[in-house]
């Protein structure tokens, strides 16, 4: 078997054969290329030690990301490409680290430390494929198995039980047996792993072809109230209304998988709901209601978000789309829809008509969007009129007031709060001097506001 590999990467390798080192591209870009996919990146194994490393590439910027590992990347203009030492490694005492490292001489040894069958293996074109775990058979059952015991696997490093959601989400599939049992004997050990880890692999399941394989997967191995713990009373709950074919915890798993993969439109899919367990009032013909369950739910989110470690600006995009979402029940006039766009803001409006569309037809067979995309199309003329709907559109500014008599303080934002919601009804009195002439006559200068 031959594998094709980019010039840079070909360039490392070539370098230090030249040297005298064995080199191999390891791991997932090997697995990707069997896929039929493209590496995000390569990563290469050889049996020179660190320093050995930094010695070959002198002439190139290097870093020391883990020298005591192994580990050193080399900046080339095309990319950066991480060398790693032959190694094999000590217990995990952490459930992360391990408590030492020692280098070795062979491959084979090397690929017998890592997580999974499908990335324990290495190529360079002198020996071709280097395979002894199976991981091209695995490929072909496509399945996701552990390399050797899959209990010491997950007990050197907890993450790996996450890693196989991923994988198995990612790639569609299927958990070995023998894998599964132990994913689900060690789960609970996931809450000893940092938050920020956990946010890179579950970051990953959520942006996959169908993320409701991995959250169902999760609930099957027991990690499920350990990650999302906030989502756990959405499982089963009836929702008690006609428009609803699904409980509250199977609509979220339709939304989110028919959002497109845009990170806080899916956070904002997966949370969208979570307030209704919370919210549930059954009026006397017995149909369920869920009033307040937006404003609700984006507290919950925001909570939700924090204690994953996701960005404050993350949190605070995916509690507006939460907070907004059940505005395509409204009927609105342009000010109105001005007014949402203004809360909303212009580059989250798009992702709320996506969530929208994406809730409502998860909601029952019938649903139509139709509603959702009128709104969505007189928003784009609104936009694309460049028709006010913040004070900063307005043809006037505090200078202006100021000149005109008005005292500099907390009444000229109520100014220009009148003269916004004047313009969002009439575009035309976007003008100074209509301005000036609203201004006035609403807060004539006499009266010292």
């Amino acid at each position: 078997m031959k594998i094709e590999t980019p010039l840079y990467v070909k360039f490392i390798m070539d370098r230090l054969e030249e040297k005298g080192y064995e080199s191999y591209i390891v791991g997932g870009c090997i697995r990707d290329i069997l896929l039929g996919n493209i590496p995000n990146d390569f990563d290469v194994g050889t049996n020179a030690l660190p320093e050995e490393i930094e010695e070959v590439f002198k002439d190139k910027k290097t870093i020391d990301v883990g020298k005591q590992f192994g580990t050193i990347i080399i900046h080339l203009d095309e990319a950066s490409v991480e060398i790693t030492t032959f190694r094999t490694e000590g217990e995990y005492v952490d459930g992360r680290r391990p408590e030492w490292v020692k280098f070795v001489s062979t491959i084979e040894e090397d690929l017998s430390r890592r997580d999974f069958t499908i990335n324990a293996m290495a190529y360079n074109k002198d020996k071709g494929l280097i395979d002894p775990f199976g991981g091209v058979e695995a490929i072909g059952k496509k399945v996701v198995k552990c390399v050797g015991n899959p209990e010491k696997r997950f007990m050197e490093d907890y993450l790996r039980i996450l890693r196989v959601v991923r994988f198995s989400t990612v790639l569609d599939f299927e958990i070995e047996e023998e894998t599964f049992l132990a994913c689900k004997k060690y789960g609970e050990k996931i809450s000893q792993v940092s938050m920020e880890r956990i946010n890179q692999e579950f970051v990953k399941i959520l942006m996959s072809g169908k993320p409701s394989i991995g959250l169902e997967v999760m609930r099957s191995i027991g990690i499920f109230q350990i990650v999302l713990p906030e989502l756990v009373p959405t499982i089963g709950f009836d929702q008690k209304n006609p428009h609803h074919e699904r409980d509250v915890y199977n609509h979220i798993l339709c939304v989110v998988d028919n959002t497109p993969p845009i990170l806080k439109l899916r956070l904002a899919a997966l949370f969208h709901d979570v307030g209704k367990p919370h919210t549930l009032s059954v009026d006397k013909e017995g149909v369920g209601h869920f009033y307040g369950h937006d404003k609700v739910g984006a507290k919950i989110a925001k909570t939700a978000l924090e204690r994953l470690k996701f960005s404050k600006k993350m949190i605070e995009d995916v509690s507006i789309l939460i907070e907004n979402h059940m505005t395509h029940h409204g009927t609105f006039k342009d000010k109105g829809l001005k007014r949402l766009i203004r809360r909303v803001g212009e580059e989250n409006i798009g992702d709320l008509f996506l969530l929208q569309k994406a809730d409502r037809e998860c909601s029952n067979k019938d649903a139509s969007i139709e509603s959702i995309v009128d709104m969505e199309k007189r928003i784009k003329k609104i936009l694309s009129k460049n028709e006010a709907y913040e004070i900063k559109h307005l043809h006037i500014n505090g200078e202006d007031l100021i000149e005109m008599g008005y005292i500099e303080g907390p009444e000229i934002g109520e100014i220009f709060e009148y003269l916004l919601g004047k313009v969002m009804e009439n575009p035309e009195f976007n003008e100074i001097d209509k301005l000036k002439e609203l201004a006035l006559k609403k807060y004539p200068i006499d009266k010292k506001i």
